[in-house]
């Protein structure tokens, strides 16, 4: 970035809210993450209070005024929510129609059906991968875990050579891949464009879960030779249904949001004229909300249905797959909040200045802010919405490929070495049966790999396009 690029963004930004200068900014920042890390890990806070009394006491040590600091958390709070709220609802409903109807088991039987020996690995992190698109990482895991323990036990394969792929597709959904929430956030705090993100998170996507799930996989099985443990068994969810949707069409409600959301880029690049009507309609249909809106009501028609489901037992479903979605929001909400607070304190401005005079690469910077975040927290999502706000200046320059690849380089960075303070550590931990040693050994460096070769494979894009 060029000292004029800087000096025309600090000409459109807005005042900032207090006039401390940099090194009080960079105490400030440091303060109110480490409050962060503390209420989460130290005294088990909620992450969504946490991120509250981060952004306060950001903007006290900073030296703006209390109620100009609560003005700017509540206005990123509402609009966070407002970008992606709907979104991450309509997802969770989708995951719990896939479930519910016995459609995710259609699509794990059916792949299960064309795969054995070798070919079983790469069957598990495609189950993964497709079934994780829609579904939030830690009911993906809650649904995949059972059909891994049987096919490691049904086949006799090493818990890890199946678990581990099945994780890493999980896992690369959950950070790359829009619809998720994570992504979600870094694109509209960055003002990335979701279908170039959805693409370009595609391509990272491919290479990076083949390299951490069936090549990693191999070396897992070896560290950590372990098999299924018995009493983490549990039964099929749809066995108890007398009928299941078909694997064509649930294949075909999980990935048309993601079609559509493609198309909508495809055309936009073909025909790049906004006043074009077909680009018009695209632009319509593959909107976000639309595109998820589309796959939830054609599902209706393609799961429920198929499934025995009566038009009575259709709102008690959408009602429960909302209620576990509450934490997110207000998560997701408060790191929108926290993020705005950031940038009118004049972090941002900050940023774009250290960055400029370190001569660190905007990619690199946000990748390494996430990392730092990740491991402090434990979270994901909350390593996500702290550093897109730190880096969301740095894209306002940028290419429409390079606020892209902006998000994924933070989607990438969230994801870094999961131990002790990660909610899915022990998750894996407990249903695998395995000791924190191995779990180290094996989900822990596996989440590492996948950050690493995401990292690298968004820095290289970043050179050639």
């Amino acid at each position: 970035m060029t000292r004029l690029s800087v000096e025309m963004l600090a000409a459109d930004a807005p005042e900032p809210i207090t006039s401390a200068g940099h090194a009080q900014l960079g105490i400030a920042v440091l303060a109110g993450i480490a409050v962060i890390v503390l209420l989460i890990t130290k005294f088990k806070l909620h992450a969504f209070l946490s991120l509250t009394l981060g952004s306060l006491a950001l903007g006290a040590i900073a030296g703006a005024p209390l109620d100009k600091v609560l003005t700017s958390f509540s206005a990123g709070l509402g609009t966070t929510v407002a970008g992606v709220g709907v979104l991450i609802a309509l997802g969770a409903i989708l995951g719990k129609m896939l479930a519910d109807s016995g459609g995710a088991d259609q699509i794990v039987d059916t792949i299960l059906e064309k795969a054995g020996g070798r070919s079983m690995p790469w069957a598990m992190v495609l189950i993964a991968s497709v079934i994780g698109l829609p579904l939030f990482f830690e009911v993906g895991i809650v649904l995949l875990i059972p059909v891994v323990l049987m096919v490691a036990k049904r086949g006799n394969y090493s818990l890890m050579r199946i678990g581990i792929p099945a994780l890493a597709g999980l896992s690369v959904m959950h950070g790359l891949v829009p619809p998720h929430p994570g992504p979600l956030v870094a694109i509209d705090a960055v003002g990335a464009d979701l279908g170039v993100t959805l693409a370009l998170g595609v391509l990272v996507a491919i290479p990076t879960v083949i390299i951490a799930g069936p090549v990693f996989s191999k070396y897992a099985a070896r560290w950590v030779d372990v098999q299924a443990p018995e009493k983490m068994i549990p039964q099929r969810p749809s066995e108890e249904l007398d009928k299941r949707p078909g694997f064509g069409a649930t294949l075909f409600t999980v990935l048309l949001p993601v079609l559509l959301m493609l198309a909508k880029a495809l055309v936009d690049i073909v025909v790049d004229d906004p006043g074009n009507p077909v680009q018009r309609v695209f632009d319509v249909i593959g909107a976000p909300m639309i595109a998820l809106l589309a796959s939830v009501l054609v599902g209706i028609f393609t799961l429920l249905r198929p499934a025995g489901f009566s038009k009575e037992r259709i709102s008690p479903l959408v009602e429960k797959g909302l209620m576990p979605i509450a934490g997110i929001l207000l998560i997701v909400g408060a790191g929108g909040g926290f993020k705005q607070t950031l940038i009118d304190t004049g972090v941002g401005q900050m940023v774009l200045d250290i960055s400029e005079d370190w001569a660190i690469p905007a990619l690199l910077l946000a990748w390494l802010i996430a990392v730092v975040i990740r491991l402090a927290t434990g979270s994901a999502t909350v390593a996500t919405v702290s550093a897109a706000g730190l880096v969301a200046p740095l894209a306002a320059d940028m290419s429409t490929t390079h606020a892209a690849l902006l998000v994924l380089a933070i989607g990438a960075g969230s994801l870094f070495f999961s131990h002790v303070n990660d909610a899915g550590f022990w998750m894996v931990k407990e249903y695998f049966g395995l000791s924190v040693g191995q779990n180290i050994k094996t989900w822990s460096v596996m989440e590492t790999i996948i950050s690493v070769v995401a990292g690298g494979l968004v820095l290289l894009l970043s050179l050639v396009i």
